[in-house]
């Protein structure tokens, strides 16, 4: 399983019990969607590998406790810590309407309802306070935020997505041409 193929779910963010138990932060609104998995992907040297879960418990609503199968020391549990969390692609709910996940929009055409055709997506920097489209225009890039207000339409069939920026906001990314 390569990680492009998959999606990253949490971090093991501590140990529970000395029977190798771990708690882990789930990176998901919907932690209990998460709740009763039968293998997760485990980050361990840049390599992921299938772990089977015994049992698993939402603990103080946002983490997941989680008992491996043939993690039964701390020393099991150590050598897991920090690691990363990742399940197949196919595991995601299915968002409707104007809902997406960040891979699914990579390549979606941008139109903007004053500006027209801005560009392609080729990234979502959700580095800042608010993510932001990284859109690329004929090899310039423009960055618009990703906020409600400005997203019309999410067209998956026809992979578009039609926004209604401030005027003025993709101009500024193109006055030095």
């Amino acid at each position: 399983m390569k990680k492009e193929d998959c999606f990253y779910l949490g971090k093991i963010v501590k140990k529970y019990s000395f029977k190798g138990e771990v708690l882990a932060k789930l990176d998901t609104d919907e932690p209990e969607l998460y709740e009763n998995l039968d293998a997760i992907f485990v980050s361990l040297r840049g390599n992921l590998v299938p772990f089977f879960i015994e049992s698993s418990q939402l603990h103080k609503s946002e983490l997941l406790r989680i008992k491996f199968e043939d993690v039964e020391t701390e020393a099991d549990a150590d050598s897991i810590l920090k690691s990363e969390l990742y399940l197949p692609l196919e595991f995601l709910p299915k968002l409707e309407g104007n809902k997406f996940y960040f891979h699914e929009i990579i390549g979606f055409k941008v139109i903007d309802e004053h500006f027209g055709e801005v560009g392609t997506i080729k990234g979502v920097n959700d580095s800042t306070a608010q993510a932001l489209f990284e859109i690329d225009r004929d090899g310039v890039e423009i960055l618009i935020p990703m906020n409600d207000e400005f997203i019309d339409k999410v067209d998956k069939p026809n992979k578009t997505i039609f926004v209604k920026t401030p005027e003025g906001l993709i101009d500024l990314y193109l006055e030095d041409e």
